[in-house]
């Protein structure tokens, strides 16, 4: 099945791309922003991904992706990096429309961002040799930080919104690791990660997951004019 990764990114998309259109929510006046937020991250996650897949961190299992590559990576690992952020920032913003007060306050928010602070970096410095452990850990305390001390309002709701992203994070990036098929579509070296799975979901995923959405609407807020 040599589309499924193609199909995963596509899914992913289609909702959010035909209800960006809804006369409410018009998301896609978020579009040059959230462009511009991808094209940022992509800077940083894409070389990082380049990386990894040479020195076999992880890989991909050419039975499930089309037979093209960019930089030594799937095409349809460039199209995650557009299709996955699209739709959990859909998803975040249509939450904040629907229920525009969901959001912690902000001394509740500064603690549980220090927490997750403090947890990142011991656990970054305790793994220093294991490559994922240790990078993914590492960008997540520094972009936590930055945003916690520049752009606190975004974790007011993101530690909410990111709770129900993790929904369809489970399914799709289960489908990825294994679940649900006979083989994985992104493989692991576990000897560079803490070897923990949620299900079959490497736990330093969730933590990829919540730093790529996270420096997206950093970059997204950071670009609107103050009113």
């Amino acid at each position: 099945m040599s589309y499924l990764y193609l199909l995963l990114n596509l899914g992913s998309l289609s909702v959010p791309l035909i209800f960006s259109f809804h006369p409410k929510l018009k998301f896609y006046k978020h579009w040059k922003s959230l462009g511009i937020g991808m094209l940022i991250s992509m800077l940083i996650f894409i070389p990082w991904d380049v990386f990894f897949t040479i020195n076999s961190i992880w890989g991909f299992n050419s039975d499930y992706y089309l037979n093209a590559k960019l930089f030594n990576l799937p095409i349809e690992e460039w199209l995650f990096f557009i299709c996955i952020p699209y739709a959990c920032v859909f998803t975040h913003y249509s939450l904040l429309y629907y229920f525009p007060n969901l959001k912690l306050s902000i001394g509740k928010t500064k603690l549980i961002s220090y927490l997750l602070i403090l947890a990142f970096l011991i656990i970054s410095i305790y793994n220093y040799n294991k490559w994922y452990t240790f990078v993914n850990f590492s960008l997540a305390t520094i972009l936590t930080l930055v945003v916690v001390n520049k752009k606190p309002k975004i974790l007011q709701s993101y530690l909410l919104t990111f709770l129900v992203m993790l929904i369809p994070f489970f399914i799709v990036n289960g489908i990825l690791t294994g679940s649900f098929i006979e083989n994985e579509v992104v493989w692991y070296n576990n000897s560079e990660n803490l070897n923990i799975r949620l299900f079959t979901i490497p736990i330093e995923d969730t933590v990829y997951a919540f730093t790529l959405i996270l420096l997206n609407l950093f970059v997204m807020t950071s670009l609107k004019k103050p009113n």
